[in-house]
């Protein structure tokens, strides 16, 4: 047990350094997302001088939501990147096989190395736009350590949904061989149901409860509702976090299964 965690620390430890070579993208992804970050911020705030405490939020909580989830765009991999286009090519010329060959569970190989390069993201894509912002605009940054904690709580059960979802992408290779097309679906649907687009909160009735109940909201739409408050109580944190650790739970169980019925297809196919 204690080589396997030291292995998958390893591993993560792999991944934040691999993207950490990438300076120039680095660099060139912050700037893209302060620049997204103001033109988002300036949509919002004629959004909500003509509908105030739309969505239940005031114009400094719907800016805090534009600043953060732009902290977090990169990390959660929301619009696209990631491990899943490399998972899916390397099921196309064959070099799975060497991956299967490891003494290493596939999936947990995989999620320690998106830990490590979220990890990386997060500082390197995720302080600078949120300190122009802050800069910038008054947000609705709370000051209790304990909501800050809880948050970071949130954001990494975030991050397992997030590969939950991507690895099941990456398996379907198995059967599709060409993921492109599957790919640029699952980017239009997250950028929608994780709230990066509007709060998910703004959507009315009974599918506005749909779309909140998806585990694309556990990626982003929760982490930000307990950073603003809006799961305060020991009571609704606890449900808050429940809701993500449950899809979390039943998306890595479902990779789970198709893993082993995508291990029985290469066997049969001789690889």
């Amino acid at each position: 047990m204690r080589q396997r965690v030291l292995l998958h620390l390893a591993v993560a430890a792999g991944g934040f350094r691999r993207y950490a070579t990438y300076g120039t993208a680095t660099a060139a992804g912050l700037f893209t997302n302060t620049v997204f970050g103001f033109i988002v911020a300036y949509t919002y705030i004629a959004l909500w001088d003509e509908r105030p405490g739309l969505g239940g939020y005031d114009q400094a909580q719907a800016l805090t939501f534009v600043w953060v989830s732009q902290s977090l765009l990169a990390a959660g991999a929301l619009i696209g990147g990631g491990f899943q286009e490399e998972l899916q090519e390397r099921v196309r010329t064959g070099d799975i096989a060497v991956d299967l060959y490891r003494p290493a569970d596939l999936q947990m190989w995989w999620l320690a190395a998106d830990l490590g390069r979220a990890g990386f993201q997060l500082v390197g894509r995720g302080v600078v736009p949120l300190a122009a912002g802050a800069l910038a605009f008054e947000l609705a940054l709370p000051a209790d350590p304990l909501r800050w904690l809880l948050f970071l709580v949130s954001v990494t059960l975030g991050l397992v949904v997030s590969f939950a979802l991507r690895y099941l992408l990456g398996l379907a290779a198995f059967w599709l061989m060409d993921g492109a097309g599957i790919n640029m679906m699952a980017t239009v649907v997250s950028i929608f149901f994780s709230g990066m687009l509007l709060p998910l909160t703004v959507f009315p009735g009974g599918f506005g409860e749909l779309v909140r109940a998806l585990p694309w909201a556990a990626m982003l739409q929760v982490p930000l509702d307990v950073l603003l408050g809006k799961h305060a109580g020991a009571g609704c944190a606890a449900r808050a976090l429940g809701f993500q650790a449950a899809w979390a739970g039943v998306l890595l169980g479902v990779g789970r299964l198709l893993q082993s019925a995508a291990t029985r297809k290469v066997v049969v196919q001789g690889g």
